[in-house]
């Protein structure tokens, strides 16, 4: 599967903004969807994960409450809406997909920048 994610950039802090990762295949509905993020200096870390069908989701502690996770098999897409931004949430967000453990993901798409500015 390949991966495109889109819909970063530049944000206030409290504002908004929706992320979107499109996929290529016929077999989307077979991977797990996780969503990643990279501050500079840190280590990558997953902020969100979807099942198969959309029916178990998981979210890191600091962003429970303001990012949801979702997916739509039909249009191989997943979305992840951000809201009440805050300035650590900066960091550049990449989509990833694997049949079984999205937290050891095998495909990852490019990454896409978010700025949330204080």
């Amino acid at each position: 599967v390949q991966l495109q994610a889109s819909g970063g950039g530049l944000v206030q802090a409290g504002g908004s903004l929706r992320l979107s990762c499109a996929a290529s295949g016929r077999t989307f509905s077979s991977y797990r969807m996780g969503w990643f993020r990279q501050a500079p200096g840190k280590e990558r870390e997953l902020v969100a994960a979807i099942s198969w069908r959309g029916g178990t989701v998981y979210y890191a502690d600091s962003v429970k409450a303001r990012f949801t996770i979702s997916r739509d098999n039909a249009k191989n897409t997943v979305t992840l809406q951000m809201n009440s931004l805050k300035p650590e949430d900066t960091a550049v967000y990449y989509c990833a997909a694997d049949p079984s453990n999205v937290a050891t993901a095998h495909y990852w798409g490019q990454g896409t920048l978010v700025t949330v500015s204080s």
